[in-house]
């Protein structure tokens, strides 16, 4: 673990730069540039916001936007971490075996292009719902810290683990798309979580519904709860520290499986 650690430290840059460079590729010739993640999120967000404040009959309907629109940018970031981790190892099948680059590299480079994503996408969606709730920056600026690190946690090691399963179980691929779906459906993102009623549990039970609601809280309510970030913190790191030993546990095993 430790010389995983020491590895992701020393190639920051490499990976991070690498996954850069994919950020660029993706918008490159265009007017508006990497603008346009934030653009179409926040354009998504906006019909949505309107379609289901209609269905539900929300009092509050820029309220609820703006509960709408957090929750589904972060929801975007998990799940499409989640589903680029699948398929990670498979479309790095050349890289793995034919040269010697550790497992982890690939892992961190899609989890630093995945971050590189969401902030283009979450920082447009901050600032435009600022114009309607000023104290949303506040709130960033003093509450987001822990929840937005334990997310980010939280997201390398699914990466690592949804790589080794989409290795070693070829149908897993194929299988997340429709868990992500039934997971969103069941998660308080398009509705509060009292609509669940007694299923509340669900939500309970849901971590990539515990991961996104105390950074979403901490933005509209300016709220942190201290106590259970701290145990995220702990869970999360631990995580991390068993993704990277299963990349080393796994390291020649990995070539076989892809």
């Amino acid at each position: 673990m430790g010389q995983g650690l020491g590895y992701a430290c020393r190639t920051a840059r490499a990976w991070w730069y690498s996954a850069w460079l994919r950020t660029l590729a993706r918008f490159s010739r265009t007017t508006l540039g990497s603008f346009w993640m934030g653009l179409s999120n926040l354009l998504s967000v906006g019909v949505l916001g309107v379609v289901y404040g209609t269905v539900l009959k929300v009092a509050d309907p820029l309220r609820y936007m703006i509960y709408l629109g957090f929750g589904v940018t972060i929801w975007g970031f998990v799940s499409m971490a989640s589903l680029a981790g699948s398929t990670l190892f498979l479309l790095r099948r050349d890289q793995l075996v034919n040269n010697a680059m550790p497992s982890i590299f690939y892992c961190l480079e899609e989890w630093a292009f995945q971050l590189q994503t969401f902030a283009q996408a979450f920082v447009v969606v901050l600032l435009a719902f600022a114009l309607i709730d000023p104290g949303l920056l506040l709130n960033a600026v003093q509450y987001i810290w822990l929840p937005l690190i334990n997310l980010c946690l939280f997201t390398f090691w699914i990466i690592v683990l949804m790589a080794v399963l989409g290795a070693r179980f070829k149908d897993f691929a194929q299988l997340m798309p429709i868990l992500l779906q039934l997971l969103f459906l069941v998660s308080p993102i398009l509705y509060k979580r009292e609509g669940l009623g007694e299923l509340s549990v669900l939500a309970d039970f849901n971590p990539f519904y515990q991961a996104l609601a105390p950074v979403r809280d901490s933005l509209i309510d300016g709220r942190v709860q201290l106590g259970d970030q701290f145990l995220s913190l702990a869970i999360n790191t631990i995580g991390v520290l068993i993704a990277v030993g299963a990349l080393k546990w796994f390291r020649y095993r990995l070539p076989l499986w892809v």
